[in-house]
């Protein structure tokens, strides 16, 4: 279906194929052993073959079920098991290519994924802040507007021929605990920041205004109570996480459910381990069950990597492959990323494990998310979308959103007497040491694609003043050996003002590779020590990393005054850590994870999956809800070069729950009331609240509303309810007003996973404002 761009190719040949290209409308960039894309893959190409008009599948007016239905009943069983892998077979005498399905777009078009690939053509796409940093800028229509930038340069890349549609992002796990080597690929602890970047990323990503149409199709990930990767050598592949029905219903399921109910996803990709004893992959309760029955996803339902490969090998879960294939099939998987079931279904057929109606159920899903997708429409160019090609990749609109992302994320910990802004005026020379001062790639982390271009913090901040540049290190592990501390301390000591960049990169923490200590890597912190002793003027530690550190020496450190936490930035990081630092935007970001001290890895075992703590024991509980240890920095931590000041301006003092005549909590004391569906009509309030900037610097603020529940069925000790990102002036104001939905909002998570409203005391925060509500039957 395509041009081969590695065969040598005569110059006639070339003359030809750019014609060829020309004549559609997109350059075709020549290179010294063929052409630089192909043309795209597509299913019912009518013009080229009129025959293939005949298939009711290839009839764009029929609807997507019964061209789907068209298209499983003439295909061989065969045919149909090759549909049921990644690399789908091709079926040439119906005019079907074969597809690619495995493709990545965690934070931009990456080429993780036979799927996608870059040339001379598109030889990178934008590159966005690994989402640990965007979900810290708590800002909802930036999430759906980076998904929308993506969804445009993926459709471009496919127009010539580069991608597919079906992009396997977003990360949606819970960052349960801070050694993840993944963390930094999820929006971060909170069940409801990590549902609302699921639902703005898919959104655009999809930009599916018509249920029936997707502009591409986006894919949730791992479901779920998927958080250990390689920890002290247990592996994620036959991890059995150990999960209570309260802790999967109340912090594991919420971003999949948001995500599958009002991101409408098309897909959702179960994950290699284990919950309570059964993979995930052949659990029919979390597949059949919730997601498709439950919870009523329009879509496919895929396997992580080769995991149903796991089951069988590692996990050693059947007794033969092909009862592998069969219970995944039969608990409602329909694709496998692997070669496994094209391996062994037929044999689970011929065994009488599984039957062909099984096998047709499962790619019917997977045939009605290419429908969706135009890919038995003909040729894209000529459909929706279709203008799109190398000129809408890389636009100076698109980079420039990436900056602004790696702006609204960052976050400022730490600025004591205000040293922060830098007046680029009066600083004459800037010390920039450290190991990340000067990096490219450890800026836009993994699952990462070819950026448009790299901006260095170094080149950033070189860009506004004279600079000093010294490592101080070879590498981030810091090793005694690679410790150039004399030529750092030499820098700091002449300079203005010392900008130290440390942290993390790959090596340190990825996916296959959780950490074991919070500690600062090698020799950093005698690296970060010593040149605070020595550096002229005011020092700001820069951490670039996913997941959070202990730096306890330097939030207590009085010659340390500023701190940054810049994630990984993507490809304009260097360009927005400058912004930041010389005061060209006012920072907004917050903390999206809590920093927990070293003890905390010491005592707390990364497998232990209870997130309530137990006193019993000294266990102290996970993340900012139930976590009842010590911080370096809490959950939403975040200081900006000006202060807010909120007031309530509206918001009740009670709520009365009705219930149906007779209701046993009328004639006994109830600490909670199971409510759904006409209960819960009306049953929704609004907060208002006026915020008020205080200070001389316009900027954007997020206003957070929390709750503390009524001490009952082990409830968080606080939640988020809602988050609000809005732009002051100076001396400004604005209205927020937040909707508080009683059943959804208010509800609690039993022991039994039900959910329920509970009774008594609320306290809902707004900084340091609180107010108590009573809701009453």
């Amino acid at each position: 279906m395509g041009i081969d761009a590695a065969r040598p190719m005569g110059e006639a040949s070339k003359s030809r194929l750019a014609d060829m290209f020309l004549a559609l409308g997109f350059l075709c960039l020549l290179c010294a052993n063929g052409v630089s894309a192909q043309t795209p893959i597509f299913a019912c190409d009518v013009a080229s073959n009129s025959s293939l008009g005949s298939f009711g599948f290839c009839n764009t007016s029929l609807s997507t079920e019964k061209r789907v239905e068209d298209l499983v009943k003439r295909l061989t069983l065969q045919e149909k098991v090759g549909s049921m892998v990644n690399k789908a077979t091709a079926v040439p005498r119906l005019g079907i290519p074969s597809y690619e399905w495995w493709s990545e777009a965690l934070h931009g078009v990456s080429y993780v994924g036979p799927g996608t690939h870059f040339s001379t053509l598109v030889p990178g796409a934008t590159s966005f802040p690994m989402v640990i940093l965007t979900a810290a800028s708590f800002n909802t229509s930036l999430f759906e507007a980076i998904g929308k930038v993506v969804s445009t340069e993926a459709r471009a890349m496919h127009n010539v021929g580069l991608a597919g549609l079906t992009f396997w992002s977003p990360n949606i796990n819970i960052f349960r605990d801070p050694r993840w080597g993944r963390g930094q690929e999820t929006p971060g602890e909170d069940p409801l920041l990590a549902s609302k970047y699921a639902t703005g990323y898919v959104k655009g990503l999809q930009e599916a205004d018509d249920p029936d149409k997707l502009k591409v199709a986006a894919c949730c990930k791992h479901y779920t109570a998927y958080d250990l990767d390689n920890w002290k050598g247990i592996q994620r592949y036959t991890f059995n996480a150990k999960v209570s029905k309260q802790d999967l219903d109340d912090t594991f399921q919420p971003p999949f459910k948001s995500c599958v109910i009002d991101g409408n996803v098309a897909s959702v990709m179960c994950s290699y381990n284990q919950v309570n004893g059964v993979p995930t992959c052949a659990d029919p309760d979390l597949l059949k069950g919730t997601i498709r029955g439950k919870w009523k996803l329009n879509g496919y339902i895929v396997s992580d990597c080769d995991s149903v490969n796991e089951i069988y090998n590692s996990q050693h879960y059947t007794k033969t492959p092909e009862e592998a294939a069969a219970i995944t099939i039969l608990a409602g998987l329909d694709l496998n990323c692997g070669t496994f079931l094209s391996a062994h279904t037929m044999a689970a057929i011929q065994s009488g494990k599984l039957t062909e109606k099984d096998v047709d159920n499962a790619i019917t899903n997977n045939f009605a998310t290419l429908m969706r997708l135009g890919f038995f429409d003909g040729d894209p160019r000529k459909l929706p979308y279709g203008d799109l090609g190398p000129k809408d990749v890389c636009t100076e609109a698109n980079q420039e959103l990436a900056r602004e992302a790696a702006r609204q994320g960052i976050v400022l910990l730490k600025n004591d007497n205000g040293h922060l802004p830098l007046n680029a005026k009066s600083i004459k020379s800037l010390a920039v040491i450290g190991p990340n001062a000067n990096v490219t790639h450890t800026m836009i982390g993994n699952y990462e694609g070819t950026p448009c271009k790299y901006t260095t913090p170094l080149q950033g901040l070189a860009a506004n003043t004279k600079t000093i540049y010294a490592p101080g290190c070879a590498d981030v592990g810091c090793s005694s050996n690679s410790l150039q501390l004399d030529a750092a301390k030499a820098a700091a000591s002449s300079a203005d003002a010392t900008i130290l960049v440390v942290g993390a990169d790959q090596t340190i923490e990825r996916e296959s590779f959780d950490r074991v200590s919070l500690l600062l890597p090698g020799q950093q912190t005698t690296l970060i020590t010593e040149v605070a002793k020595v550096a002229k003027g005011p020092l700001i530690l820069v951490i670039m990393s996913g997941g959070p550190f202990d730096i306890s020496f330097a939030k207590t450190n009085d010659n340390i005054p500023s701190i940054l936490w810049v994630g990984y930035p993507g490809e304009a990081g260097g360009d927005a850590i400058a912004d930041i630092i010389f005061g060209y935007y006012n920072p907004s970001g917050r903390l999206p994870v809590t920093w927990y001290p070293e003890s905390f890895a010491d005592s707390v075992d990364m497998t232990d999956m209870r997130m309530r703590p137990d006193k019993s024991t000294g266990y102290p509980g996970r993340t900012y809800r139930f976590y009842t240890g010590d911080t370096v920095y809490k959950f939403g931590d975040g200081l900006s070069y000006t202060d807010y000041a909120h007031h309530l301006v509206k918001a009740p003092k009670l709520v009365s729950i009705p219930l149906e005549e007779g209701h046993s909590c009328y004639s006994q004391h109830c600490k909670s009331v199971a409510l759904a569906g006409d209960g819960c009509n009306n049953l929704a309030f609004d907060v208002h609240l006026r915020v008020h900037n205080t200070g001389d610097m316009a900027g954007s603020h997020t206003v957070f509303l929390f709750s503390t529940p009524p001490a009952v069925h082990n409830a968080p000790q606080k939640h988020l309810l809602g988050f609000e990102k809005v732009w002051l002036e100076p001396r400004g104001a604005n209205k927020v007003v937040f909707k508080v939905d009683v059943c959804k909002d208010l509800s609690v998570v039993d022991e039994l996973g039900n959910r329920k409203v509970a009774l008594g005391s609320h306290v809902l925060h707004v900084g340091n404002l609180k107010h108590s509500l009573s809701l009453r039957i």
